[in-house]
């Protein structure tokens, strides 16, 4: 049915029906937002308090401080590496890190992003892995590792830009080949996780022989033997993952652990992503056998154990902000969307009255 002027007025209404559901959506995603961040404010509360709780009763009792600190010394003293140019800049701009469009989407460096129980376990998982991998650099996104390094129209590192220019402004050169891990783009692990474990260890099924049985001396999976912050156990992607299932199951897979060579040579036949054994032997994930003494790499994890982590309640905490910050961002892709939407059904409107 045409209206005055040759308006069709049935169009129109559905035009006025759809502006009148953007707007109700987005005013209901506007309260959602309100709402959340409401909750984000108050569980921050509470893991301020958790943190001072935990700074004031005895990051000394352990010596757990002493080895985070002694990884990033470790790491300074590697002069001309992207790694030492990073943890500079953390220890002393720690905001600006967080900040700057080359560095923000960086979480940090692989020997800064978990712990383990032991000096002997440290000294094997960091030879496994050498020295290039522990002075990787993690990225959230592919926009962040292309952020890292901008090239010229021939194909040349432009060094004024990039991590390049950051090292210049601060005195430091980047020498030579960087590894850059991108998170986004690794496949994570697809299985479940071990049942009311607060460091959320994946569910990694025991190898077992032809005939079934156990290997002898088998100890556990390298990926479960890391002892995560509990700022990296939940959501770290965008997509809701953590640092085990994506960077360190990348790293390790199915490593598998054992007492002793001895026990590590009968498990040869189950073993099928290399395996390591706490008196020193090593099978890389190739199948070939590391011989000769051990190498003490340059670089390795700070030592924390497992006691001194944060109790259920404060990862609980952590984990519940995570979630929110994820809902978070949910809800400003909703609201963008529906904005979209009504600002191109008000302009279809106009249209239809000046035709």
């Amino acid at each position: 049915m045409a209206g005055p002027g040759g308006l069709d007025e049935i169009e129109i209404m559905k035009l006025k029906k759809d502006i009148k559901r953007h707007e109700d959506n987005l005013t209901f995603l506007k309260s959602e937002e309100n709402r959340v961040d409401e909750s984000i404010l108050q569980l921050q509360v509470i893991s301020a308090k958790y943190h001072l709780n935990s700074t004031s009763q005895g990051t000394s009792k352990n010596g757990g401080s002493h080895n985070e600190e002694e990884t990033m010394e470790q790491i300074l003293k590697q002069e001309t590496t992207a790694a030492a140019m990073l943890c500079q800049l953390k220890t002393h701009h720690s905001v600006l890190l967080s900040n700057l469009p080359v560095t923000k989407d960086v979480l940090g460096v692989v020997a800064t992003l978990a712990g383990v129980e032991n000096d002997n376990l440290n000294r094997l998982l960091s030879e496994f892995l050498g020295l290039e991998t522990m002075l990787a650099l993690v990225c959230k996104t592919f926009e962040g590792v292309k952020a890292l390094e901008k090239y010229d129209w021939e194909g040349k590192i432009i060094n004024s830009a990039g991590l390049h220019g950051l090292g210049c402004s601060m005195g430091r050169k980047i020498n030579g080949r960087f590894l850059v891990i991108c998170l986004e783009d690794l496949r994570p692990y697809s299985g479940g996780f071990v049942d009311d474990d607060i460091q959320k260890r994946l569910d990694l099924s025991k190898p077992r022989l032809a005939d079934g049985s156990y290997p002898s001396g088998f100890v556990d999976f390298a990926v479960n033997m890391i002892n995560l912050d509990y700022r990296n156990l939940f959501c770290v992607t965008a997509k809701g993952n953590g640092l085990r299932e994506t960077l360190f199951y990348a790293l390790f897979s199915h490593l598998q652990v054992y007492r002793t060579r001895e026990e590590m040579l009968r498990a040869l036949p189950c073993i099928t992503d290399g395996a390591v054994s706490l008196d020193g032997g090593m099978i890389n994930r190739h199948g070939a056998f590391a011989l000769g003494n051990r190498t003490d790499v340059e670089v390795k994890f700070p030592v924390i154990s497992s006691r001194n982590l944060p109790a259920a309640d404060e990862v609980n905490v952590e984990y519940a902000i995570k979630v929110l910050k994820l809902e978070q961002l949910n809800i400003s892709e909703d609201m963008r969307r529906e904005q979209s939407l009504l600002e191109k059904t008000k302009a279809e409107l106009i249209a239809k009255y000046n035709t």
